[in-house]
């Protein structure tokens, strides 16, 4: 019988057990029995981020519940208590380098001396703080209710007018979202300001200049710097933002638009963008099909996945925006969370996460936590790769004979979503170097570089985010500094693996389970090279994917 998420249930740790059970593993150490305090060490470790993603899920699941948010309080203020704990052992551990590496591998012995720098006993309050605020930022989110068509929806319910054929439908759509974040702008940018003062003071604490290096750090990036990120926006610039002008511009001569307005980039297809097959019963069946159609061992996964329950997709009232997929060390069975909401990024949402589902299933039986996931650019690899993957059995997700036209869809989405990327991860650099900004000067730096990064966009008579707002809607800006990045380096990898499968599908997929099974075992770039992609980093690299993705799309 396979194991059920409703069964799964873990203790709810105190500060004094939490104590006590990395206690017993410095012990151990003590008494010289090293390979035990090792085991022990990654048993504690997995037993609580097992209690830790249980209770963030929650939260995900109802903000509402005076429960949830209880426990997710407990988990603020525990969290930086066990890192705490757990720095000081790797410290002890990483005493003995060498027999360190022997035991538990050199990548694992790299991502602990990151680590050790990233934490101090002087920043734990500061770390509860940033928790905090962060939760303050989605749970305003989840709140937000806004009326489009007569219909009280909250921001993941206006997707499907967001993607209206109709113009003005999109319109009234937009201005609803964005007549919400001018309301709460002068609490998002309070938050804003707070964690960015929280974090640059994390940073001086542990005697960094700003948080550029130390967010690096906890990114546990041990590969390339911000100057190899850099030149990739460089190259983003370079060879895709012309494309997807070219894009843009060839859709508003398509629609006999005088202008494109921001509430016309969602409209990808000038035939309305395709949508799912149907409700969230029958995804979920027809993806089994699809899954089963893929070969190798997806769809046995899959079907533990749905058996089990480990699945949250439909849209409710008190949940969470967006998509994430989240796991249970301790049982080694991922969880993925979405928002259906009867569009198009249905079928995407799903598809990435069962990506980064998959991957945890593959490596979970890999040796010690720190290989279960790669860090964050090599696991967007997974999730990307999937979306293209799934092409050739797509049919099956969307309506009947618009399959090839959601494909090109998903490829100028791929295509467009490049340079606002980069544009979230410039942003992010030039406020942390610059902490000292007023809102209105972060507003301005947005501006700035949305012009640089998407000089198409224009917002007409929708104020906030013409005044540079926009980036108040991107959550990972305010709960994970320079995650987003990763998006774009594992898309131009992701891109690779669709240039593989048009060639051989099979071949591609057996490539990808290989890459799915290696877990965390190297960093991004060791992981690139063992799949056999160029790195996003070598010059030349996105110019042949635009290259071919021009070609598919025939617009110039």
């Amino acid at each position: 019988m396979s194991i059920q998420f409703a069964d799964l249930t873990f203790p709810s740790p105190t500060a004094e057990s939490l104590n006590a059970a990395f206690g017993a593993v410095s012990t151990l150490l003590d008494e010289g029995h090293r390979t035990e305090a090792l085991a022990r060490f990654d048993a504690e470790r997995r037993a609580y981020d097992s209690w830790a993603s249980m209770v963030a899920l929650r939260f995900s699941q109802d903000t509402t519940s005076p429960q949830a948010r209880t426990d997710r309080d407990l988990a603020d203020r525990l969290t930086p208590l066990v890192t705490e704990l757990e720095v000081a052992i790797k410290r002890r551990l990483l005493d003995d380098r060498a027999g360190l590496a022997t035991a538990v591998g050199t990548h694992t012995v790299r991502l602990w001396e990151t680590d050790i720098t990233t934490f101090d006993p002087r920043i734990r309050a500061a770390l509860e703080e940033e928790a905090r605020l962060g939760a303050d930022y989605t749970a305003l989110l989840a709140a937000a209710r806004v009326t489009v068509q007569g219909q009280t929806v909250n921001l993941s319910g206006l997707a499907p007018f967001a993607e209206h054929p109709d113009r003005a439908v999109r319109y009234e759509a937009e201005k609803a979202r964005w007549d919400f974040f001018a309301t709460n702008g002068p609490e998002l940018d309070r938050i804003y300001d707070q964690l960015v003062q929280v974090r640059h003071g994390m940073a001086r604490t542990l005697g960094y200049d700003n948080y550029i290096p130390l967010g690096y750090r906890r990114m546990r990036r041990v590969d390339y710097g911000p100057e190899d990120v850099a030149r990739f926006r460089e190259d983003v610039l370079a060879h895709v933002v012309p494309l997807v002008g070219a894009i843009m511009e060839n859709r508003r001569l398509t629609m006999n638009w005088d202008r494109l307005h921001f509430w016309d980039e969602s409209l990808i297809d000038p035939l309305g963008n395709p949508k799912p097959a149907g409700g969230h019963d029958l995804l979920l069946e027809r993806a089994q099909t699809m899954f089963d159609r893929m070969g190798g061992d997806l769809g046995t996964f899959y079907r533990q996945m749905v058996e089990g329950g480990f699945l949250d997709l439909r849209n409710r009232e008190g949940k969470a925006g967006g998509g994430f997929c989240t796991a249970f060390p301790t049982v080694g069975m991922p969880f993925i969370f979405a928002n259906f909401n009867g569009t198009q990024h249905d079928i995407t949402v799903f598809t990435h996460e069962m990506g980064h589902a998959y991957q945890n299933w593959k490596s979970r039986d890999l040796p010690g936590i720190d290989l279960l996931w790669p860090t964050m650019d090599a696991a967007e690899i997974h999730s990307m790769a999937l979306e293209f993957l799934t092409w050739p059995q797509i049919d099956l997700m969307v309506e009947d004979g618009l399959a090839d036209r959601f494909r090109r869809m998903h490829l100028i989405g791929s295509l467009s979503f490049l340079p606002y990327g980069v544009c979230v991860d410039h942003f992010q650099h030039e406020v942390y170097a610059n902490p000292g900004m007023t809102a209105a000067e972060r507003h301005e730096t947005w501006q700035r570089l949305e012009k640089l990064y998407l000089p198409w966009r224009d917002y007409g008579d929708l104020s906030w985010p013409a005044a540079g707002g926009r980036w108040q809607a991107q959550g990972h800006i305010y709960r994970s500094p320079f995650y987003y990045i990763d998006y774009t380096l594992a898309l131009c990898c992701a891109m690779q693996f669709w240039l593989h499968s048009r060639a051989d599908q099979a071949g591609a997929m057996a490539v990808y389970a290989d890459l799915c099974a290696l877990g965390g075992s190297q960093p991004f770039t060791g992981l690139v090279d063992a799949a056999g992609l160029i790195s996003p980093f070598r010059q030349g690299t996105l110019a042949d994917i635009v290259q071919e993705a021009d070609r598919f799309l025939h617009l110039r």
